[in-house]
C-alpha cells in the first residue's frame, strides 16, 4: 500500500507543476476542468481524487493521451517473446 500512496503524491506533484508551468491558479483549473476547488486541493495534497476528475485535469492540461496508453504495454516472460514481438 506505500506503494500506491507514493504513487499518487507523485502524480499529485506533477500535475500541480504542470497547473503551475501553464500559470494556472488551482480555481481556473477547477473551472477549466469542470471540478471544485475543494477536488483540486484535495488532490494536491493528499492525491485523492476521482477517475472522472483526475481526466478532465488531464484534458485541461494536455495530458489525455497518456491515459489512452495506459495498461498497453505487454507483459513479456521470455526474451523470445520480445524478440517475436517486434
Amino acid at each position: 500500500m506505500d506503494n500506491i500512496l507514493s504513487i499518487k503524491q507523485n502524480l499529485a506533484v506533477r500535475v500541480k507543476q504542470r497547473r503551475r508551468e501553464g500559470k494556472l491558479t488551482q480555481l481556473a483549473l477547477a473551472g477549466k476542468a469542470g471540478v471544485s476547488l475543494g477536488s483540486i486541493k484535495r488532490f494536491e495534497g493528499s492525491g485523492e481524487i476521482s477517475l472522472s476528475s483526475l481526466l478532465r485535469i488531464a484534458v485541461v492540461l494536455g495530458y489525455e493521451e497518456d491515459f489512452a496508453t495506459l495498461f498497453e504495454r505487454k507483459n513479456y516472460q521470455t526474451l523470445d517473446e520480445i524478440i517475436n514481438a517486434k
